[in-house]
């Protein structure tokens, strides 16, 4: 393997909680369960395990993936940062698995998910093919128990399977919206105390849309026959699935078609789920591994540096390429089809932190402007690096007849390049805001897998505050919001349009999908989920989560007063 010389490397700038992280989740453990790695360590065995598959070059590649990740400007998803260079070598943050209406596909996807879990990945199910509940099972002469009875068999393995680990098993359960058990989908989360290790969503189709708009009733399927079997008011429906939001954050929304429309390979099949977060739909048994760029480390004296942001997106796409060839996938399947698709999904984190550098407000339309203009960039610059590297290495192998072969596209490396992930732990090793969203407040406490709760001043803040020799620590929430000043606007200021433009402009510009969640008072109505979720189609979103402050009693971020909301990042911590 590829050597870094240590004396040499970069030292890391780690925050004290960013320490606290790692060596809670990341560092390797001897078998006391004592750390015996450091920070530099880490990225050295990452960087090494990923450079070792380059055909030439390999110590060259290792020293620049280390200064990468080291520098902070660049992490890949939890899998990788935790298993390369080690035996397990699973480096895929998420997976999707088929679930076939058969006792047998059932507890085949039910086996493949817990391997995957033990890896250190998440996984994404469409229970849509499951027969409802009540029907007749001819083979035993009973009567099927239906999908929710199943998730929560699934749920119950993930969380047997997450209590030796040092991370939470993390599941999207979908199922359509004509599906004849979808009240009971819709329902299954509300008394916030089942189905635990799962998010979920129903998959909306266009058709349910026009009903919705039209005030019309749409068609219930049988899942075998795709018979008709009654037709429903789309209002009546809609208006469960946001009571049921509103109550508990869940469902969420993924819309169906509009992801196909994007599939890359549709001759393979439709994608019928999501990983955990929502911003991957992928195929029966495809894997992504996914990565993100600091947008902070791109400020300098109040301006963004677009060469400099450029030189680190080839990198990164040359690094998640590579992280493929690096792993070891838990299933043959997985392993099959990824590799022919070669699936990457690069995206950004501590956007908030660059708008603040910036001086803009996070809800104003400069800020709307300037997300588009990097994303689109990212993108763009991204799929350059991609085709230069089907030039060295070849395209990935199902290009012909893809979306992009259809296009007539220069032949690309990866089937996807562009995505947006929560990065929920890794932006906290990178001490920036996660994903896309706002920063969640000046001053606040975050509540950890030990069960540890870590008092953080947002480290963004505390710069700016530092630069006008003002101590961030001795001031008061609303006193850090004098002195930033207008660009100052932590997520409960945010208001929900806000938000789900924001996630709009985004998603422009991503092959895959964004992950945000759309931060809700306390105080918000029924009208304003609704007004979300339709929002979210109308502007082209992939999917949709909202949050509504406070309607769960455990939660991940707290401010002083604990008026506080979920951290996307924290549901999902393959990402």
């Amino acid at each position: 393997m590829a050597k870094i010389n240590q004396a040499a490397a970069t030292r890391i700038p780690l925050t004290e909680n960013a320490k606290v992280v790692l060596e809670q989740r990341y560092l390797e453990k001897n078998d006391q369960g004592e750390v015996i790695e450091t920070p530099e360590e880490m990225f050295s065995r990452v960087a090494g395990a990923v450079a070792k598959v380059e055909p030439k070059r390999k110590d060259y590649w290792a020293k620049r993936y280390y200064e990468f990740m080291a520098s902070l400007r660049f992490l890949p998803n939890s899998p990788t940062l935790m298993n390369a260079g080690k035996k397990s070598g699973q480096l895929s943050a998420c997976f999707v698995l088929p679930v076939e209406d058969s006792l047998p596909g059932i507890f085949d996807s039910l086996k493949s998910a817990a391997l995957i879990h033990q890896s250190g990945g998440g996984t994404g199910f469409s229970f849509s093919r499951l027969r409802p509940k009540g029907s007749l099972v001819r083979t035993s002469h009973g009567v099927a128990s239906g999908p929710v009875s199943f998730m929560k068999i699934f749920d119950t393995a993930t969380e047997t399977i997450k209590q030796g680990g040092t991370r939470r098993g993390a599941n999207m359960g979908i199922l359509r919206v004509d599906h004849p058990d979808i009240i009971d989908f819709i329902d299954c989360k509300r008394d916030l105390s089942s189905i635990l290790n799962f998010n979920i969503s129903v998959g909306i189709t266009d058709k349910f849309m026009e009903a919705l708009a039209n005030e019309t009733s749409y068609e219930i399927l049988d899942p075998r026959s795709q018979s008709v079997l009654k037709n429903v008011s789309a209002k009546d429906v809609f208006n469960k699935i946001v009571e049921a939001a509103w109550e508990s954050g869940d469902p969420g929304l993924v819309f169906l078609n509009r992801i196909n429309v994007f599939n890359p390979t549709p001759g393979l099949g439709d994608m019928e789920s999501t990983n955990p977060c929502g911003e991957q739909p992928l195929l029966p048994y495809e894997s992504c591994n996914l990565g993100s760029l600091n947008l902070s480390a791109f400020v300098t004296s109040g301006k963004f540096d677009w060469d400099y942001f450029r030189a680190d997106i080839h990198l990164a796409v040359r690094f998640l390429d590579s992280v493929i060839d690096a792993n070891v996938f838990p299933l043959k399947e997985c392993k099959d089809i990824t590799l022919r698709n070669r699936k990457i999904g690069l995206g950004v984190m501590g956007f908030a932190d660059a708008l603040l550098l910036l001086g803009l407000p996070y809800d104003s339309e400069s800020a709307r402007k300037f997300g588009e203009q990097l994303m689109s960039f990212l993108d763009r610059e991204g799929k350059i690096a991609s085709q230069r590297l089907a030039q060295e290495k070849g395209a990935f192998k199902n290009w012909k007849g893809s979306l992009w072969d259809r296009l007539r596209y220069p032949k690309l490396r990866n089937a996807t390049v562009s995505t947006v992930a929560p990065t929920g732990t890794i932006s906290m090793i990178a001490g920036v805001s996660s994903g896309i969203e706002p920063v969640f407040s000046g001053i606040f406490f975050r509540n950890v897998l030990s069960g540890k709760r870590l008092t953080e001043i947002h480290p963004a803040v505390k710069k700016i505050l530092d630069s006008k020799k003002i101590n961030a620590e001795a001031l008061s929430e609303s006193e850090i919001s004098k002195a930033l000043g207008q660009a100052w606007t932590p997520a409960s200021w945010v208001s929900v349009e806000n938000h789900v433009r924001m996630q709009a402009v985004f998603q422009r510009h991503s092959d895959s999908a964004v992950s945000k969640t759309i931060n809700l008072p306390k105080e918000a109505t029924l009208l304003d989920v609704k007004n979300a979720y339709v929002l979210a189609y109308r502007l082209g979103c992939k999917g949709i989560t909202i949050y509504r402050d406070q309607s769960r009693e455990s939660q991940v971020l707290e401010r002083p007063k604990l008026t506080d909301v979920r951290s996307p990042g924290e549901s999902c911590p393959s990402c």
